[in-house]
């Protein structure tokens, strides 16, 4: 899913349940739930190698990242005080995607790296119709605006 997607799920469950023991692993396993729904994202076609690393990587830095950000902050700041949960959540919800930015642009096959790699890929569910890989995507979005 893109960064918009689990970055908003992250930060919903970390201002609903502020306990981290109970919030991060709830984070991370929605992490790979959601990745589990067929969706498009950015990266979509790496791992076949259709896609250059080059373009996956701009489109991620300069669209679905900071578009994260700014969804997380309309949706959870906007009129409200500060509050440090949600941007928690935000992070640790692309923690898995952090992890695996070494093993798909930097080519980094060293054990640990190369083991979650090769879960994360079969946690993930791809389609390359943008529609119906963005329609999932933006239910999530509409669900966490209803239940915020």
């Amino acid at each position: 899913m893109l960064s918009i997607a689990h970055g908003s799920t992250g930060a919903l469950i970390a201002s609903k349940i502020p306990n981290p023991f109970i919030s991060i692993p709830l984070i991370l396993a929605s992490h790979f739930l959601e990745d589990r729904i067929p969706h498009w994202d950015v990266g979509q076609g790496l791992t076949s190698r259709k896609k250059c690393k080059r373009a996956a990587f701009l489109q991620e830095l300069f669209f679905d990242f900071p578009l994260s950000i700014l969804v997380v902050y309309l949706l959870f700041q906007v009129g409200r005080p500060f509050d440090w949960r949600p941007w928690f959540g935000w992070f640790i919800s692309l923690v898995p995607d952090f992890l695996e930015f070494p093993y798909l642009f930097l080519e980094n096959r060293s054990g640990i790296i190369s083991k979650f790699a090769a879960f994360h890929t079969w946690a993930h569910r791809s389609t390359p119709n943008k529609f119906w890989g963005l329609l999932p995507q933006v239910l999530v979005l509409l669900l966490i605006l209803l239940v915020r």
